[in-house]
């Protein structure tokens, strides 16, 4: 449960303890991974106007429920990752994986058939607990990966998330046509036909001698962050990764806000901007991320990613026109170097037996991020559109700029002794 060796090369210890990589193993990962977000993407187009309608069509109504639906979900990441990544490490990534695939496909059957609002509002709480098995996914590949390999595991996890959001929210809509509920069933199929596989394919990747004592202490969300304090580099690379979170908030919270206010898209030219941010994602999750870690090394690829996520905040921040915008898309997508880097670099410094407390820890710094990075994005837009107007704007993206840089540093001091 201790520290990992922090030498450049992996430890001789880690090697003859790693289990050989299994192809198979980390292909169910993946569908694991993809299935879980096409079915969440699935319901993006939809779960607002379910909540219209339950208000009635008081759009007001709506957008504060929905706001509360989505902080709601993100604190459940923050409070039960570190949970099930403690459980995990304590009794295998396989149970954990499968229980809640098996919860997510329940949850979205009560979602389906949901009376009122607040049966709504309960299903959404479920599924921002079991949803929280995506870090015991990742400490998976890190149990059948060599940490040379990591990197470009972890970028192939991350195309994962790219292409279900990508295929998500248009299969969602097309269902959503049809009946606002029918997409909530599907979701539900997916998810227990993704549980049913796994229980058939999956096998363990952490075996009973490497597996740790259970800590409840240590599976809280503030006992898990101690285990990010345990070293200085992993320190420094948590403070990175939170910064990067955080700044990553910026299009997710304001991205159709902005462009209709200062570009005046319509849904349509919102919609293909989106698809091509998920396909240049995809893209280089899939194809980019391990060519690119191998040539440069995993702390040059991290401080590179974060190098494109600054300067496509400029671009997206500062560009008069839509066209201009369009610009920072393909550059955003190469900051997907980075998050797949920055947790092989952190995989390195705990020892098998951590790597989902590791996991946990990290989703919720991604949870505190989802919940802090949409209010000071969209405080920070509303406040530059009083003072200065369409003029002033770019003002969240110039902010989130600033942050990357931030974390740069920070990358930069924390990783200096690291290969690349």
């Amino acid at each position: 449960m201790g520290l990992g060796s922090l030498k450049d090369s992996q430890p001789a210890s880690e090697t003859a303890l790693a289990p050989p990589p299994s192809r198979a193993a980390f292909a169910f990962i993946f569908i694991t991974v993809t299935l879980d977000m096409l079915a969440l993407g699935i319901m993006a187009p939809v779960l607002p106007k379910l909540i219209i309608q339950f208000e009635g069509g008081a759009m007001t109504a709506a957008a504060r429920i929905t706001g509360v639906f989505g902080f709601t979900w993100a604190a459940m990441q923050f409070v039960c990752a570190p949970l099930l990544g403690a459980l995990s490490d304590r009794f295998g990534r396989r149970p954990v994986i499968l229980l809640s695939n098996f919860g997510l496909g329940i949850d979205y059957m009560v979602m389906a058939l949901a009376p009122t609002v607040g049966w709504l509002f309960a299903g959404r709480i479920i599924s921002g607990i079991t949803a929280s098995s995506f870090p015991t996914a990742g400490a998976y590949v890190a149990d059948v990966t060599p940490a040379e390999q990591r990197a470009a595991r972890f970028g192939m996890l991350g195309a994962a998330f790219g292409l279900g959001f990508i295929v998500g929210p248009a299969v969602g809509g097309l269902l959503g046509s049809i009946d606002l509920r029918l997409p909530f069933w599907v979701a539900s199929g997916l998810s227990l036909l993704n549980a049913a596989y796994g229980f058939f394919i999956l096998p363990e990747s952490l075996p009973p001698e490497r597996r740790a004592c259970l800590s409840w202490r240590a599976a809280n969300p503030a006992g898990s962050l101690t285990l990010l304090r345990s070293h200085p580099e992993l320190l420094g690379l948590a403070a990175t990764a939170f910064l990067y979170f955080v700044s990553h908030e910026v299009l997710p919270s304001l991205f159709v806000l902005y462009t209709d206010y200062r570009y005046a898209w319509d849904e349509r030219q919102i919609g293909l901007a989106l698809a091509a941010i998920g396909v240049c994602s995809t893209i280089v999750s899939a194809m980019l991320v391990g060519p690119a870690v191998a040539r440069l090394g995993e702390r040059r690829a991290l401080l590179t990613g974060l190098g494109f996520m600054a300067a496509s905040s400029l671009v997206f921040g500062l560009m008069p026109s839509g066209a201009l915008f369009l610009i920072g898309v393909p550059i955003a997508a190469l900051a997907g170097l980075a998050g797949p880097a920055l947790q092989a670099l952190a995989t390195r410094r705990v020892d098998a037996d951590a790597q989902g407390r590791l996991q946990g820890a990290l989703s919720s710094l991604r949870g505190i991020a989802m919940m802090l990075g949409p209010l000071l994005f969209t405080q920070s837009f509303a406040s530059a559109l009083r003072v200065g107007g369409r003029r002033l704007s770019g003002t969240p993206f110039v902010l989130a700029a600033l942050l990357m840089v931030g974390s740069a540093i920070i990358a930069r001091r924390a990783t200096r002794g690291s290969r690349g």
